[in-house]
């Protein structure tokens, strides 16, 4: 039995999400919106494999009794290792990483006591900046909050304009995608896809397979062209000529294995400390302290042993269409501004300071004089006021009429 039909105007998340996501199959396979790139990283992959696997169909059917490095064995590994690496790539890519569901209007109210003391109170203080939201503006949120996470440490969680959240401990707003994502470590362009909680797992053994890919690629080709010096009267140079695929695949593999093998080691370090990419680059946990990290063994295991966690978001639901917010046409739109003491915009993400136009005036109409004007628009109303009372002396006076008269 196929699925009953929707009622009109009902659609699936999928179809409406606010995201830069692609979707297929509907809905069940999410990827980033450069997932083009996830066609090139199969290429590179396959390539080496292709050439390795016609090296030992070629020697299999050679019929040559001298011993060979490429046979069954090898097109076997070969075959299972590209197999595995490729199922990685599109596991990575194609799942959702751990995006955080947004929310369809601003928080009228703190989720605690501590946001709902700082919303009632309109006083910013030097340290502290506020969230004022469009369809609410005499109510203000703060910027940032202090939670508590496991250990009893307190770490600080900013709020998203975008998503109107506050994002969880660990989680950050990516700018390709458009979503807020747990855990998140960074966006990769080689799988267009956003790395975070739900992928990462996938993602390191993505990397690591793919180093150990070249690696065996290229001590098999080193093997093949040691194998035929016997033939070619003992010299590896005319040896190396007489095989140009496997030379090929030797600099293919050695380029290919200082990328990913430098992937796969700085990725070994940060699991093993238990921070993201994203943590190590801006907050150095190597020069302060860590609340994440629970030693070597245990934040291995939190990768590899731990339960994966159930998507936030059901993107095949079907979802009503979203109602006009109350308040005229201003009140639609969740514009939300950053209000600090000294009226500038604060970006707590990137250190930047942007100019807050005062009353939302924007800078060409800035600096005008108002007044003036009003005065200039009153003097000339008044003038054309007199103007259109005044007689016109080119007109001719009618004579007073008597009783009786007719014209």
């Amino acid at each position: 039995m196929g699925e009953p039909e929707p009622e009109p105007g009902r659609r699936r998340l999928y179809q409406v999400w606010k995201g830069s996501n692609k979707f297929l199959c509907g809905g069940r396979l999410i990827f980033g919106p450069d997932a083009g790139s996830l066609f090139l990283s199969t290429v590179l992959i396959a390539s080496p494999l292709v050439g390795l696997c016609f090296q030992c169909v070629t020697k299999l059917n050679s019929g040559s009794s001298d011993k060979q490095a490429l046979g069954m064995p090898a097109l076997v590994a070969t075959i299972l290792l590209g197999l595995a690496d490729l199922a990685f790539l599109f596991l990575t890519s194609s799942r959702d990483p751990g995006i955080v569901p947004r929310n369809a209007r601003p928080p009228e109210r703190g989720d605690d006591d501590h946001a709902a003391a700082a919303a009632e109170d309109d006083v910013a203080t030097a340290s502290t900046e506020w969230v004022v939201t469009a369809a609410n503006p005499h109510l203000r949120l703060p910027r940032t909050r202090d939670v508590a996470v496991a250990g009893g440490h307190v770490v600080r969680v900013k709020y998203c304009d975008t998503c109107l959240l506050y994002r969880p401990p660990r989680a950050s707003h990516c700018s390709i995608c458009n979503n807020c994502v747990q855990k998140f470590d960074h966006h990769c362009p080689w799988v267009g896809q956003c790395i975070g909680l739900r992928n990462y797992r996938f993602f390191f053994l993505f990397i690591s397979t793919s180093t150990l890919l070249c690696l065996y690629v290229f001590v098999l080709s080193w093997l093949n062209i040691a194998a035929q010096r016997g033939s070619h009267g003992g010299s590896l140079v005319r040896s190396m000529t007489g095989e140009p695929l496997s030379l090929v695949l030797i600099v293919y593999t050695f380029v290919c294995a200082w990328f990913v093998g430098g992937l796969t080691v700085f990725h070994t370090y940060l699991m093993s400390t238990n921070q993201t990419t994203y943590e190590n680059f801006r907050y150095r946990y190597d020069k302060k302290e860590n609340p994440y990290d629970r030693g070597v063994p245990a934040n291995i295991s939190e990768v590899f042993c731990t339960g994966m966690p159930p998507s936030m978001n059901r993107f095949r639901a079907w979802v009503e269409p979203p109602e006009p917010l109350d308040g005229g046409p201003l009140s639609s739109r969740n514009k939300i501004d950053l209000v600090g003491p000294n009226e500038k915009l604060v970006d707590l993400e990137m250190g930047h300071h942007h100019h807050h136009h005062p009353g939302g005036v924007p800078a060409i109409l800035q600096g005008l004089h108002y007044a003036e004007m009003e005065k200039n628009s009153a003097s000339v109303h008044i003038k054309d006021r007199q103007s259109a009372e005044a007689p016109d002396p080119f007109m001719i006076p009618e004579a007073p009429r008597h009783d009786g008269e007719v014209e």
